[in-house]
């Protein structure tokens, strides 16, 4: 049996049916986008491999960019731009701004928080039970939460 893998310049490859580590085969990308209703392109199918096939996961849009070019992924920054905030507001993967402009995209949508290692440019997931956030500010009036994120900056020791 084979199943289709990343896509190329030509089209997508095929290869024997595996898990690629942790992450997911091709079809299963497919039915990721099929069910939070975006409909599986090229571009998508191919970002949405490199972002899932290697499991949970934090990158930057620049990130995922420098892996498509070496996958033969044709696609340019701002469609991986693009791409990554339609996955967002799908609820397939979260947006974290931890540094000015720099926005990293997590491949884990489920409630946690993070450790963002200062000088590194890294994340690390906290778990959601790990952190007890217990006063909130009152919320403007016809407003309501989404969610809390919480960013813990660590740094190195001198």
């Amino acid at each position: 049996m084979t199943i289709r893998t990343a896509p190329t310049a030509s089209g997508p490859s095929t290869a024997p049916a595996a898990k690629v580590g942790r992450g997911c085969v091709y079809s299963e990308v497919k039915s990721r986008l099929q069910g939070a209703g975006l409909r599986p392109t090229r571009q998508r199918m191919g970002l949405g491999w490199l972002l899932f096939a290697k499991g949970d996961r934090h990158l930057t849009a620049e990130g995922l960019y420098e892996e498509a070019l070496k996958a033969q992924v044709p696609v340019s920054l701002a469609t991986v731009y693009n791409t990554l905030h339609q996955f967002t507001e799908a609820g397939l993967i979260r947006e974290i701004a931890v540094e000015g402009a720099k926005t990293h995209f997590d491949t884990k949508a489920t409630n946690h928080h993070h450790f963002y290692i200062e000088g590194e440019n890294r994340l690390i997931d906290i778990e959601g039970s790990d952190i007890a956030v217990e006063a909130l500010p009152n919320i403007p009036e016809g407003m309501e939460i989404a969610r809390v994120d919480v960013v813990v900056r660590l740094r190195r020791k001198a």
